[in-house]
């Protein structure tokens, strides 16, 4: 019974949900059920995107604000976002062809701010800073892309780091702050160990 439920309730490009969206791809698909899910208008899904059940997609800081840029989640064509995932966009975040993630990854370009202290925390908000994730790319369990960062193309992020800046393409990096392992060398045509 759950399975069939879960078939009905999630959202394709030929659901009624789908055209909420900016753009919503052949062949993608957002799996049911979803955690959070609002500012669809300000989502571009390419085709053939699958977003893992338990997932949370949203764009803007909460559900009917106008951001000020459009789109503000753009997803390009062939995209894996693991189960448990978060992508949580509040003016820029991009995510190129062909990226894959592990679950319970989380990617915004937006962060509280602390500095006033008669006002909680919950309610401060740091400028949002442009994310961009290269295509190709791969995101491993756990991973976490804070504000600013700048990951480039065919990199892998190792589980549980979290991405603060930019990540050279063609490189593995990990840790917290993720920092870069091993580079492909195309002179030697090899993947290279950082000392």
């Amino acid at each position: 019974m759950w399975s069939w439920y879960a078939k009905q309730a999630a959202i394709g490009p030929r659901s009624r949900r789908a055209r909420r969206f900016g753009a919503f791809g052949e062949g993608s698909g957002i799996c049911f059920p979803t955690v959070a899910l609002y500012g669809e208008s300000y989502i571009r899904l390419g085709a053939r995107v699958i977003v893992g059940p338990y997932c949370t997609l949203s764009a803007g800081v909460m559900p009917g604000h106008v951001p000020d840029t459009d789109p503000v989640v753009t997803i390009g064509d062939d995209v894996l976002i693991g189960r448990g995932s978060g992508i949580v966009g509040h003016r820029s975040v991009e995510i190129g062809d062909g990226v894959f993630t592990g679950h319970h990854v989380y990617v915004t370009d937006a962060n509280h701010g602390y500095e006033e202290v008669s006002i909680t925390i919950g309610e401060q908000f740091a400028a949002p800073r442009p994310v961009r994730v290269g295509a190709g790319s791969w995101l491993g369990h756990g991973a976490i892309v804070l504000p600013g960062a700048d990951i480039g193309e065919h990199v892998v992020i190792g589980a549980g780091s979290v991405v603060t800046g930019e990540v050279p393409s063609f490189s593995v990096a990990v840790g917290n702050p993720a920092q870069v392992i091993r580079r492909y060398d195309p002179d030697r045509r090899e993947w290279v160990t950082r000392s």
